[in-house]
């Protein structure tokens, strides 16, 4: 019987357990978006994990929608994120990068030249953005033009080349949570009359072609992508069928085998189920003659809804998102069941090490100490003596 703390082979990368740091935001890169070396040390601290995803990382500076979010597109950036990856190696750790184009989900004292976000469509999202100024709303977008659907392929797939350059292990697309994908995918988004909209087949074009062309360039043993198919954030309507959307989707990636696909179930960050969906009937698409593919779950996961699902083969692996921010040892509280410390809501996003870098690991209380001869368990020893 395997468990949640079993090594995992996914792709041609290994897990040494089946933990997952998702991705998280935390708006502390440096000038010209670059990773900081306390960016490194902060990662590092949590490369226990069976792999991280980074945080989500701009393929160009028109696909930045937050203030202080790092890039994957220039040669400064690259260096960066070198920094970082080494460090998650030098603690034995494995590590993807996500790659990000926010689409509308930005303002223009973000894009280069003020010029307006792009998008699907040129409808203003009803949503708010993280800038120098503190949360403001988004910017009212532009349709993307047919001949420049070519440029963010080629941009998604010169962002997975430089990601391997920069030592990650491979990477993860975004295509969840409103942002450029999705904002193609949905058609309460999407409202074009061209090869890009319409029906499903045409709405899921651009985020296989962006697949397709990662594959080519890097593999698709080192590529993942990343799926929310109902949750509501950033203004992502509900698709008039959103089942039948994402069957297709996991239809069109198949003959890739990809490493992985990362699922949010439910609402990001909020109840799992608010909209009736069939996940397995995704999962037996996307692994249907592609067992190698993993497939990784996500969304308010407990220690013991974790073990569960990988008991009971509900998925291979788990990913836990503010868990780690508060936890960098969360493997291994996972693993001993020891309090989970909370996460410091003021200083989740920009800042220093505050709130980043100096959360403790777990350090069990100490009890009196016993009569001469006894020998008192250590926390590890006393939970395997309690036969968990």
């Amino acid at each position: 019987m395997r468990s949640l703390f079993d090594p995992v082979r996914f792709g041609s990368m290994t897990a040494r357990n089946r933990i997952v740091m998702a991705p998280l935001t935390r708006n502390r890169a440096g000038p010209q978006q670059v990773p900081t070396a306390l960016m490194a040390v902060y990662y590092a601290q949590r490369a226990s994990a069976g792999f991280i995803v980074s945080e989500a990382s701009q393929i160009s500076a028109q696909a930045q929608g937050y203030y202080d979010t790092p890039g994957i597109y220039s040669n400064a950036q690259i260096a960066g994120w070198r920094g970082v990856t080494a460090a998650v190696h030098g603690a034995g750790g494995t590590i993807v990068a996500q790659l990000w184009h926010v689409g509308r989900i930005s303002h223009v004292s973000l894009q280069p030249y003020g010029q307006a976000p792009v998008s699907s469509t040129a409808r203003r999202a009803r949503a708010q953005t993280f800038t120098a100024l503190g949360f403001e709303d988004v910017s009212t977008p532009r349709a993307l033009r047919l001949e420049e659907m070519r440029g963010i392929v080629t941009q998604f797939r010169q962002a997975a080349r430089h990601a391997i350059e920069a030592g990650f292990d491979g990477i993860e697309v975004h295509g969840a949570n409103g942002y450029l994908l999705e904002q193609f995918l949905r058609d309460s988004i999407n409202d074009r009359t061209d090869a890009y909209g319409g029906v499903a087949a045409n709405r899921v074009r651009l985020p296989v072609e962006i697949m397709t062309a990662i594959a080519a360039e890097i593999g698709a043993d080192r590529a993942g992508i990343r799926i929310s198919p109902v949750t509501p954030v950033n203004d992502a309507g509900q698709d008039s069928d959103a089942q039948g959307l994402f069957n297709l989707f996991m239809d069109r990636l198949n003959p890739l085998h990809l490493a992985y696909v990362h699922v949010i179930e439910g609402v990001t960050g909020g109840a799992r189920d608010a909209v009736a969906f069939d996940y397995s009937a995704l999962r037996q698409r996307f692994q249907s003659g592609h067992e190698g593919g993993v497939w990784i779950v996500n969304n308010g996961y407990s220690r013991r809804m974790a073990i569960a699902a990988v008991t009971n083969s509900a998925a291979d692996m788990v990913a836990f998102g503010r868990a780690f921010v508060s936890n960098p040892d969360l493997v291994n509280r996972l693993r001993r069941d020891e309090p989970l410390a909370a996460v410091d809501a003021e200083t989740l996003y920009g800042g220093g090490a505050a709130g980043y870098t100096d959360y403790p690991s777990y350090e069990a209380p100490q009890s009196p100490t016993p009569p001469h001869g006894m020998l008192r368990p250590t926390v590890q020893n006393a939970k395997e003596l309690s036969h968990e």
